[in-house]
C-alpha cells in the first residue's frame, strides 16, 4: 500500500514513501517558511521515485505537539491532497509516530516546548499509555526513572526520518485495520499558543 507521510512538527521538515519498504525520504531543515518548502518537497520526491500522486493510496501525517505554524501547514496540506485524491488519512502524533521505533518495548518520548518545558508521552508495548502532557524537567526526570528507554525527539529528527516512521506505523496500523481510528487531523498542541496567551490576558 503505497504511503505519502509528513511531518513538519520538528525543526527539521521531512517527508516519506513507503510500501512494504522504503521508496524515498527527504529531510530538510524547515524551522521557517515550511508553507514555501513542503510541497515543493514532496513533489521532488515523487517525481524523483517515479510516482504519479494518483497512486497513492493513504497518507499519513503527524499532528504535533511541536511547531504550531509546522503542524497548521501540514495538517492544512495533507487535508489539501487527500480530498483532491479521494485518499483516506491517518493521523498521529509526533511522538507516536517517533515510537514506531521501539514497537514492542516501553519508551519515553519528549521533546522541547519551551520555557523550560517538555512536551512528553510514554508508550508500553505498543500501547500509548501518556498522552502529550507538559512536564517540567524534575517530573520528566522522575518519569524516565520508570521506563527503561527515553527518547529525545530532537536528536532523533536529527538521525531518523520522523515522516518515515509515520509511515511505518500508519503502514501496520492499515495491516491491523484500526487505521480508521486515526482519521481525526485535529492539531495536537497540548497548550495554547503565546498569541493566544496574550488574546486571554486582555
Amino acid at each position: 500500500m503505497l504511503i505519502l507521510s509528513v511531518d513538519t512538527s520538528m525543526p527539521i521538515l521531512s517527508v516519506a514513501l513507503y510500501d512494504d519498504r522504503v521508496i524515498g525520504a527527504i529531510a530538510l531543515e524547515g524551522k521557517e517558511s515550511r508553507n514555501q518548502k513542503l510541497l515543493p518537497a514532496i513533489d521532488w520526491l515523487l517525481t524523483e521515485s517515479g510516482i504519479d500522486r494518483r497512486d497513492l493510496k493513504v497518507i499519513a501525517v503527524t499532528r504535533g505537539p511541536g511547531s504550531f505554524t509546522g503542524v497548521r501547514v501540514a495538517l492544512a496540506t495533507v487535508q489539501g491532497l487527500a480530498f483532491a485524491l479521494n485518499v483516506p488519512t491517518v493521523g498521529m502524533s509526533t511522538h507516536e509516530a517517533a515510537a514506531e521505533d521501539w514497537a514492542g518495548d516501553s519508551v519515553v518520548l519528549h521533546s522541547d516546548a519551551g520555557r523550560g518545558e517538555f512536551y512528553v508521552s510514554a508508550f508500553r508495548d505498543d500501547e500509548q499509555v501518556l498522552e502529550p502532557v507538559l512536564m517540567t524537567a524534575a517530573a520528566l526526570a522522575e518519569l524516565k526513572s520508570q521506563f527503561p528507554n527515553a527518547v529525545d525527539l530532537g536528536s532523533l529528527s536529527e538521525k531518523n526520518n520522523i515522516a518515515l516512521l509515520a509511515a511505518k506505523r500508519a503502514s501496520r496500523l492499515v495491516t491491523m485495520n484500526v487505521a480508521a481510528k486515526y482519521a481525526d487531523l485535529t492539531p495536537i498542541y497540548v497548550r495554547l499558543a503565546e498569541a493566544d496567551v496574550k488574546l486571554l490576558r486582555t
